[in-house]
């Protein structure tokens, strides 16, 4: 079964190597870059979701989507229209519906910023901008609940920005479970790689123990 980790919009899909290296099984695992799925494309939220389903469709059988920020907003949004192609689902310091303060914000104190800052981003600057305006209206709140495959919520302990997120999700998707990564901010998956390495593993091994019975 394939796994596909999405990383989040101030990353590349390297953030997710040393969880990768820590896992014990960690074979059938893809980690891509969003810049090189959106191929040339102008990185607004609808180009970039576009791409990632046309990624995913070329995945033979179900995938179990694991994401992080923006990575988990392209999983949520994939798995609430492509139900059967989902087996899993991990949302990692997910928002159910986009902070439009927060936004507007980050963009500001982007606008600031040199153009070298963002090259260990997904996006150069001016795509970064461009997929932060086109985000503003996402909002999944009335979707969540159609959602019918295992699905893990995480976050970490001092990710307060997202942390309502994870207790609506563990609310209202039917085969959900939730754990809080203690010590932890918002990039699980460079704060403390080895320890959801371990998580992820335990998950995995446990729906792969489910399907057999």
């Amino acid at each position: 079964m394939t796994k596909v980790f999405i990383h989040g919009s101030g990353h590349k899909g390297s953030s997710w190597n040393e969880v990768v290296k820590n896992m014990h099984n960690n074979k059938d695992i893809l980690c891509p870059d969003l810049s090189t799925i959106l191929n040339g494309k102008e990185a607004s939220y609808s180009h970039l979701y576009s791409s990632f389903v046309e990624y995913c469709h070329e995945i033979e059988g179900q995938i179990d989507l694991c994401g992080l920020s923006l990575g988990g907003i392209l999983a949520l949004n994939y798995a609430i229209e492509y139900p059967g192609k989902v087996k899993s689902l991990v949302l990692i310091g997910t928002p159910h519906k986009v902070p439009k303060i927060m936004f507007s914000i980050q963009n500001i104190i982007f606008r600031f910023l040199p153009k070298s800052t963002f090259k260990s981003m997904a996006f150069e600057k001016k795509d970064t901008f461009i997929l932060g305006n086109t985000m503003k209206d996402l909002d999944f709140s009335h979707k969540v609940n159609v959602i019918k495959c295992p699905t893990f919520i995480i976050c970490g302990e001092k990710d307060k920005a997202n942390m309502k997120s994870a207790y609506f999700f563990s609310q209202n998707i039917q085969q959900s479970e939730f754990i809080i990564i203690k010590e932890t901010g918002h990039v699980v998956n460079e704060d403390n790689p080895k320890e959801l390495a371990r998580i992820l593993d335990e998950y995995y091994d446990q729906l792969n123990n489910d399907y057999k019975y």
